[in-house]
């Protein structure tokens, strides 16, 4: 390796910019956050196009500065990558001036589009093709509410002058003066547009949504050149922009989630869970989205996703709402000051059941309560059920895929809980890890930016810079059947 290269690497999220810079051993020698305004209102929620680029600019000088102080040479960093939040979308014209405010991930505006294009019967043929359920979550419906709603948007489509982009695509374009017009496959996976075996946008799909003059860019892999860039300034000389990539799909590979049946879960107020399913598009039946892992010039490897909608939150309500936490990290040592759960389940549907269950309608609910239960009991039985839902995830996509669970890695805040991350490993009877590194979704685009470049010569050799982390083996716990029968009968309703 040439040890003088440095790699900046951007995690545009949807309350902040992270920018970091990467040494070669994937150590972090520099670091910036800056915060981000979102704006909600009745269902809508949206942020503005150019604060999105102006954010990313500050969060950029801020950390190249922290870097110069700590006496780096900025002229070593050589190249870049992006990570993204995913799904929020940017409409604009020729000049590269927005029609609109950029759409979050977050929005519900197109619930009735949702329902309207499931009573057409379009869900088989969506799904088929884009992984996809019909849902708010993906840009696609949102943009067909923007079409039929807002005047500017539809006449500039059918003018041809729209051009659409999620944020990695908007990033670039402004990073590159107006020079670069592409996306890679995971963002493009998000839309409802993307035909995920072919690789391509759809044109079948974007004729039914009455889109099919809309510009789109072209999509190529996570990592590749995608364009030269001196961050407005910022920088002495361009750099090669080599990576882009949407965040959960960045934090897999920043995880080494490099082969088939390596999963990674991100646990904080709810969970995503990404695994990778190999080279060939795996369909699910069980409400697991399809979608891109991760993809270089000659390698894609595809996953099936998994989104929990509360885990965390559990915890919060005990101690914001019961009263009786004062503190979320007492919880470990509460639910390790009994011997079991004492029959006692929490099935966490604050906000509904996500995958597999997919049942909006349910309500949260503690079963097994005695006289006998205590705080201690109820408070463990929040914690078990975030293993016991990572668990219904992990089960089903061994199903699809067809393939078993290697191991899982983990992140986020909810990972440092011991009782939670050694109860999942017995649950799972696999080894768990967490590489304890927070910033994982922009490592992982460092490594695919270093890669493309030739500053890592191969997978493999990123493997070897893989940190050794805390690994949680199975411990042998023989209740741990019994637990989960337990569960599974909260789950279905049954006493």
């Amino acid at each position: 390796m040439n040890t003088s290269s440095y790699i900046l690497a951007i995690d545009q999220g949807t309350s902040s910019t992270k920018t970091l810079i990467f040494n070669e051993q994937g150590e972090i020698v520099a670091k910036a956050t800056e915060p981000l305004a979102s704006y909600h209102e009745q269902g809508f929620a949206e942020q503005v196009p150019d604060e999105i680029y102006s954010n990313v600019l500050a969060s950029v000088s801020k950390c190249i500065d922290t870097f110069k102080n700590g006496g780096g040479d900025v002229s070593a960093i050589k190249v870049s990558g992006i990570s993204n939040q995913r799904e929020t979308f940017i409409i604009w014209d020729k000049s590269g001036k927005p029609l609109y405010n950029a759409v979050l991930w977050q929005c519900k505006r197109s619930i009735t589009i949702c329902e309207r294009l499931k009573q057409r019967g379009f869900e088989p043929a969506i799904k088929q093709k884009t992984g996809l359920i019909i849902d708010p979550y993906f840009s696609g419906t949102k943009l067909i509410w923007l079409y039929e709603n807002v005047d500017a948007i539809k006449q500039a489509i059918d003018n041809e002058d729209a051009y659409f982009g999620t944020v990695d695509t908007w990033l670039l374009y402004k990073l590159s003066g107006g020079k670069q017009y592409y996306t890679d496959y995971t963002n493009a996976s998000r839309t409802m547009f993307f035909n995920l075996e072919a690789l391509t946008w759809d044109k079948e799909l974007l004729e039914i949504f009455n889109l099919s003059k809309l510009n789109l860019p072209e999509c190529k892999p996570s990592s590749e050149w995608f364009g030269e860039t001196d961050f407005d300034g910022l920088l002495g000389q361009p750099i090669t922009i080599s990576a882009m990539i949407g965040d959960s799909h960045a934090a897999a590979f920043g995880e080494g989630c490099f082969n088939t049946g390596m999963a990674k879960a991100t646990l904080g107020t709810g969970c995503s869970i990404l695994m990778n399913v190999g080279d060939k598009v795996k369909h699910s039946d069980n409400g697991m989205i399809g979608t891109v892992c991760w993809s270089t010039s000659d390698k894609v490897q595809y996953a099936l996703e998994g989104v929990i909608v509360t885990c965390g939150a559990t915890i919060e309500w005990l101690k914001n709402e019961l009263g009786i936490l004062t503190d979320s990290k007492d919880t470990e040592a509460i639910a390790t000051s009994i011997p079991d759960n004492g029959g006692v389940y929490l099935v966490p549907a604050f906000s509904g059941l996500g995958a597999p269950h997919w049942d909006m309608n349910r309500k949260a609910s503690i079963t097994g309560l005695t006289f006998s239960t205590g705080k201690s009991h109820i408070v463990r039985a929040a914690l078990e059920s975030i293993p016991y839902q990572i668990k219904d995830i992990i089960t089903v996509m061994e199903q699809d895929a067809d393939t078993a669970l290697d191991q899982l890695m983990i992140d986020g805040g909810i990972s440092a809980n011991r009782f939670i991350v050694q109860f999942l490993a017995d649950l799972l009877g696999k080894t768990v890890i967490n590489i304890g590194i927070a910033e994982v979704s922009a490592l992982g685009a460092a490594y695919l930016a270093g890669l493309q470049q030739g500053i890592y010569k191969s997978i493999e050799d990123l493997g070897r810079l893989q940190r050794d982390g805390k690994s949680h083996k199975p411990s042998g716990n023989e209740s741990i059947d019994g637990y989960y029968g337990g569960w599974k009968k909260a789950i279905n309703n049954q006493t």
